[in-house]
């Protein structure tokens, strides 16, 4: 029926507004990126340039990514933030 989205694994370059960020992939690539919802109220502020990310692409538009916050250390931050 429809294709699968795939996770790729990204380094934060620029921190952008509104939630989002340019990422640069390991081959070169660059992507815009996005956390959606409930993630960009609590993420937002802790993502910083140099920050490894995983991103989830779509084969249908290769040039925005979604961030995938599901990492140990953002978790832990978060909660020092709190």
């Amino acid at each position: 029926m429809g294709e699968e989205a795939f996770r790729v694994e990204a380094c934060v370059t620029e921190v952008m507004p509104n939630g989002t960020f340019l990422t640069e992939l390991a081959n070169g690539h660059c992507l815009t990126a996005f956390l959606a919802g409930h993630d960009r109220e609590i993420f937002a502020g802790i993502i910083k340039s140099g920050d490894k990310v995983k991103l989830q692409l779509t084969p249908y538009d290769l040039s925005v990514g979604r961030i995938l916050v599901e990492t140990k250390s953002f978790k832990h931050e978060s909660q020092s933030v709190s």
